[in-house]
């Protein structure tokens, strides 16, 4: 989740890209950039290129005996792949600008590259003098689909500021429109039935409207501590309708 004060002086917005209609899982719903945990973003040689976060903490956040970093470097790279955001430092310890065209021109030429396989992010921090800044990223949350759900996935939600001097674009293959709002006026699209989300979504939309500033979004996600995984419940009632139960819910602990 990437966030941002809004110039409005509204308060805090979230970078949000909306899905093309032919994905098999959630076609046409708004999202946050993500993905698939790759093999590419675990090891030793990857691990090397991280700024402020190593494996052993970001494992014992996350629970698991070890690997846990590939976590914040695969969201670091669907950042870049998807959003063409990228959360790195230069040689001199500063965020990567993308505001001098050529530049710009070079960084999206290599958004291409990652998202084709042809150049691994690895290679491509090797080349430019860059570090991953898995240290602006905070973990918030953990959910795990349903038993009966086809598609099953364990996800880890991470926020992050977005960096300064970058413009996010969805990348009009997986994702077709990308947009910046504030959480609560996505929540209000959701609520009058002008965009789809899935309940991850807009569960951690709710945790961002909570706070009125890219600081306090942050400080209250260093907060957060070893999250409980939310495991969402699905039920067919006898008429046919589907239900989906969230820990607290009314009935989620009777469903099964």
């Amino acid at each position: 989740m990437l966030v941002r004060d809004g110039a409005d002086g509204r308060g805090p917005e979230v970078f949000m890209l909306r899905r093309t209609h032919s994905a098999v899982f959630g076609g046409g719903y708004y999202v946050f950039p993500g993905g698939r945990l790759d093999p590419a973003d675990r090891g030793a040689a990857v691990y090397s290129l991280s700024e402020g976060l190593d494996d052993p903490s970001a494992s014992a956040m996350l629970g698991v005996d070890g690997g846990g970093l590939g976590y914040w470097m695969a969201a670091i790279r669907e950042c870049f792949e998807e959003a063409g955001v990228l959360i790195a430092l230069d040689a001199a310890g500063k965020t990567v600008r993308f505001d001098d065209p050529v530049v710009a021109a070079r960084f999206s030429n290599y958004r291409e590259q990652v998202h084709s396989g042809e150049r691994s992010l690895a290679a491509i921090c090797d080349a430019e003098a860059l570090r991953l800044n898995t240290g602006a990223l905070r973990y918030v949350s953990h959910w795990i689909t349903p038993v009966p759900s086809p598609r099953r996935f364990t996800t880890r939600f991470l926020v992050a500021r977005a960096p300064h001097a970058q413009d996010p674009l969805h990348d009009n293959s997986e994702t077709i429109a990308s947009v910046w709002i504030r959480p609560a006026d996505a929540l209000d699209k959701l609520d009058a039935g002008e965009w789809q989300m899935m309940s991850p979504t807009w569960t951690n939309l709710g945790f961002l409207a909570a706070h009125n500033s890219a600081d306090a979004i942050l400080a209250a996600a260093a907060r957060v501590a070893n999250p409980h995984v939310v495991r969402p419940k699905i039920v067919t009632e006898p008429n046919g309708q589907v239900v989906e139960f969230l820990p607290g819910d009314p009935g989620y602990d009777d469903a099964e």
